[in-house]
């Protein structure tokens, strides 16, 4: 192996190995609370259905390029290619919805009873099922493309051109009309909803702003404010998430940009493009055990059941 097939293959390994386990537990998380605890508040609602879309996205793209990046080779057939393919659309296309959805919901949450965001702060919870399952339907549908255009094989081992070159799977558009459509189509609704997270999460740094100086002074008081200070805490970490997601998914889109005005796409410029795609599945779960107060518990409960067991093992080979 060469020295860019090392960084590859170990860089995916890395966001593998923690995207899967890390979303998985938080998934689970948030499932037992839902099962045993109480009712989750439509931010954990959201950030699990975010969970699913990102280990969705590693097992359909990081951890087959990690695969092809050791030397696997023919994984799929073009049955699998579409399905793969197909899904780590729809999964990423759903990432970014989410986020969005989630920034926008913290907007309405933090605004003031003046603001016009506030006759939402009760038609989102009470519709929020519907609009995650609208979320599902509009990325399904509008993710169908690599169903028509994607192979597992390429004709003499040659990329033709107007081809996505995923290296376990190749999507091919017939002609540029096609090639340049799709892409442009895919581009600009993609950034339609990272400008919506970017203004929502700027209202949210605006609002924080605003009320850190209101209460500057009155820190002696604080003691009152537990629930202002879990929002402000949420807020954060949600203008995080949505910093992160801006930073990674816009490298991706400025690359897939860049790759509709060429026929072929260096290697290089290809391999950076795929670690930024899924670098959002690896950071996302960890900014949320960090921050969210039902996750960090859970893995606090994780910890103190496997204390006893390797205290006993400890023991009992002294």
């Amino acid at each position: 192996m060469d020295t860019r097939a090392i960084f590859k293959a170990s860089g995916f390994l890395i966001l593998t190995v923690i995207s899967i386990p890390s979303n998985l537990f938080i998934c689970c998380a948030f499932l037992h609370t839902r099962l045993t605890e109480a009712k989750l508040t439509p931010a954990d609602v959201v950030l699990c259905h975010l969970a699913i879309a990102n280990v969705t996205s590693a097992f359909t793209r990081s951890f087959p390029q990690m695969l092809t990046a050791f030397g696997c080779r023919n994984l799929f057939d073009d049955f699998g290619c579409k399905l793969v393919v197909f899904f780590y659309r729809v999964s990423r296309s759903l990432s970014i919805k989410l986020t969005c959805l989630l920034s926008t919901y913290q907007a309405v949450l933090v605004a003031p009873a003046t603001s016009i965001l506030d006759s939402l702060k009760q038609k989102i919870p009470t519709y929020l099922q519907h609009i995650i399952v609208s979320l599902y339907a509009f990325c399904f549908a509008t993710s169908v493309h690599p169903i028509l255009f994607c192979t597992s094989k390429l004709i003499n081992n040659t990329i033709p051109p107007y081809t996505f070159n995923y290296e376990y799977c190749y999507v091919t558009y017939p002609d540029y009309t096609a090639f340049i459509s799709i892409g442009l189509s895919l581009f600009f609704k993609d950034f339609s909803f990272i400008v919506m997270m970017a203004v929502m999460s700027f209202y949210i740094l605006a609002l924080l702003y605003r009320h850190s100086k209101k209460v500057k002074n009155l820190r002696s008081s604080d003691h009152g404010n537990s629930g202002s200070r879990a929002e402000t805490k949420a807020s954060r970490a949600v203008v995080t998430l949505v910093i992160l997601y801006t930073v990674f998914f816009g490298v991706d889109n400025a690359i897939w940009l860049y790759s509709l005005t060429t026929v072929r796409v260096a290697p290089l410029i290809s391999d950076i493009r795929g670690f930024f795609s899924v670098l959002y599945t690896s950071v996302c779960p960890v900014v949320v055990t960090a921050t969210n107060p039902k996750v960090k518990a859970k893995l606090k409960v994780t910890k103190l059941r496997s204390l006893p067991h390797s205290v006993n093992t400890s023991s009992s080979t002294m």
